[in-house]
C-alpha cells in the first residue's frame, strides 16, 4: 500500500516586496527639499486617502528630483518584475504618477487601491517610531465575510499584514491590494513618497 503524501500548496500569492534602497540617505536628502517646496507652493495640497495629512499634486516627472528618485529605485522595480515573470524585454515601465504624502500628528490614510497599474510603491523619506504603520488588507473578498474562532494568528488566516515605516524602505506591491495608514502618533512628520508602475508592451 503506497504511504499517502499530504501537502500544503500556497497558492494565488500576493507579493510584497520591502527592501532598503542602498543609497537611501542621498535621495532622502534631494527628495525632502523637493516635497517641502512643493508644500510651500501649495500648503493645502490635495484631498484622495489623506485624513488630516497633506497630499502633493503629482510630481513633475521631468523634473531633475524624480528623475533621480526613479533611477535609484529602478534595480528594485527590476528585481520585482523579474520575480513576477514578467518580460523585461517586451514590456516597457511607465511611472503614470508619483506623489508624496506628509502625516503629521493624527493624521492617517483610509484603505483604498490605485487601479488600472500593475505595480505601486510606497518609500519613506522621513519615519519616526509609531508615524503609522501600513496596513495591507486580504483582497479575496469571499474570504473575509466569515471567520471563525483562531488559537493563534498566522499568515494563513491573517486578514491584515502591516509593516512598519523606516526610513530608506522600499514597499512594492500589487496595484490591486487594498492598503491604509495608520494614525501617526510620533509627534513628528511621516513623509513618503508613493508610485504607480504600469508596463506598455513594445514591439522587438
Amino acid at each position: 500500500m503506497n504511504e499517502k503524501i499530504s501537502e500544503l500548496n500556497l497558492i494565488f500569492p500576493t507579493p510584497v516586496w520591502a527592501s532598503l534602497v542602498n543609497n537611501h540617505h542621498e535621495i532622502n536628502e534631494k527628495m525632502f527639499d523637493y516635497i517641502k517646496k512643493l508644500e510651500s507652493i501649495k500648503p493645502d495640497g490635495i484631498k484622495k486617502s489623506n485624513i488630516l495629512g497633506w497630499h502633493s499634486e503629482n510630481f513633475n516627472l521631468e523634473d531633475k528630483e524624480p528623475k533621480f528618485f526613479f533611477d535609484s529605485i529602478y534595480n528594485n522595480l527590476s528585481k520585482a518584475i523579474n520575480d513576477m515573470g514578467w518580460d523585461n524585454q517586451q514590456n516597457k515601465i511607465k511611472v503614470t504618477a508619483m506623489w508624496s504624502i506628509i502625516n503629521k500628528e493624527n493624521a492617517s490614510n483610509s484603505r483604498h487601491i490605485h487601479s488600472n497599474n500593475f505595480l505601486s510603491g510606497a518609500y519613506y523619506i522621513k519615519a519616526p517610531k509609531n508615524c503609522g504603520d501600513i496596513l495591507f488588507h486580504d483582497p479575496r473578498d469571499a474570504k473575509v465575510i466569515r471567520k471563525p474562532i483562531t488559537s493563534k494568528a498566522n499568515k494563513l488566516n491573517a486578514e491584515v499584514v502591516n509593516i512598519s515605516p523606516q526610513e530608506g524602505l522600499l514597499i512594492l506591491f500589487p496595484s490591486y491590494l487594498f492598503h491604509s495608514v495608520k494614525e501617526n502618533i510620533s509627534g513628528e512628520e511621516r513623509i513618503v513618497i508613493s508610485f504607480n508602475i504600469d508596463l506598455l508592451s513594445v514591439k522587438l
